[in-house]
């Protein structure tokens, strides 16, 4: 036989029953959407402003020095040879050589002129020209400079290698470009003339090449430009004949006396004399005197010895002594 009970209903019980049931679901419903609701306002919130910072950092650092650098690098010139690139498209695929003009040839296009542009710059008006023939609906253009051949140096005189040189970059200096060169050559001055053009104007500077490596001024070790012109000058010499080894012009180093010059052309001979070395010299005004010299005597750029024979010192003695021979038998 079956059971049934009966439930009484109250009011009261009902109610009851009912806070409770609130009471519960508050409970634990609340810890949970506390939970889902801090980690999201500390952990998203820093993302999204790092995300901002990180964005506009680029825009703000291209003011720098660095930055600057590498634009400058990418400034494209005349005979500069470039490189472009459509992607997507890669038979329009272009290497070419900037003109004197400062322009190039680029297919469906013709004629875009990029000398003075960046590469970022030139890139952007090869594409908008693309657009706005209908050629391409979204093109997008990349350059790049292969070889640069816009920025150059002249170097002249006794070097190795004279010709003009490229600045691979902004940063080449005088001692880069004579590497370059292959150094000074041995006729050449220890001197180094560089003319540099700084905006039109024209400054003229003098380099003593050996003292930059003996501690000198590293100021000296000049940063070269466009259009900058290096020139060293063959170095002074002096001339010894007469009655020496070997005759002919040497190289003429500082402080050097005749003692020294003499052993430069291989000392005397057996016949000659020391008591008759002469140098002729070119005076200021332009006369060439002869002097007599002494073995401690300094030599001067473009002077020449003389080194008479034994022989003609007894005879030159002779006629002092008589006078001048009138005749010969």
């Amino acid at each position: 036989m079956r059971h049934t009970t009966k439930y009484r209903f109250s009011p009261t019980n009902t109610w009851r029953t009912l806070a409770w049931a609130l009471i519960s679901a508050i409970v634990t419903a609340a810890p949970v959407y506390s939970d889902a609701r801090e980690p999201s306002q500390v952990r998203e919130f820093p993302q999204a402003r790092d995300t901002i910072q990180t964005r506009n950092t680029p825009q703000s650092g291209s003011n720098s020095p660095a930055g600057n650098a590498v634009q400058a690098r990418e400034i494209i010139g005349a005979s500069d040879s470039i490189r472009i690139t459509v992607f997507q498209n890669p038979d329009l695929t272009t290497d070419t050589r900037v003109s004197q003009s400062g322009s190039i040839v680029f297919p469906l296009i013709g004629e875009v002129g990029v000398a003075g542009l960046t590469t970022t710059e030139a890139g952007i008006r090869i594409a908008d020209q693309l657009k706005r023939g209908n050629y391409i609906i979204n093109p997008q253009v990349s350059v790049a400079i292969v070889q640069v051949r816009s920025r150059q140096v002249t170097v002249l005189g006794q070097i190795a290698r004279p010709g003009n040189y490229v600045l691979e970059d902004n940063r080449s200096r005088l001692t880069d470009i004579l590497t370059q060169a292959g150094g000074i050559s041995s006729t050449g001055a220890e001197t180094v003339r560089v003319l540099t053009n700084r905006g039109g104007k024209y400054e003229k500077h003098e380099i003593n090449f050996p003292a930059l490596f003996r501690g000198g001024d590293p100021s000296t070790n000049i940063q070269l430009e466009n259009g900058d012109t290096i020139f060293v000058e063959r170095a002074p010499v002096f001339y010894i004949y007469g009655e020496v080894q070997r005759a002919g012009a040497y190289r003429l180093e500082p402080n050097t006396i005749v003692m020294q010059a003499l052993s430069l052309g291989g000392g005397l001979t057996a016949r000659a004399t020391e008591r008759g070395i002469g140098i002729h010299r070119r005076m200021p005004n332009g006369e060439l005197m002869m002097i007599d010299a002494k073995l401690t005597d300094p030599i001067q750029a473009d002077d020449i010895v003389f080194v008479r024979e034994r022989l003609m010192e007894y005879r030159l003695r002779e006629e002092v002594r008589d006078g001048p021979q009138t005749g010969s038998r």
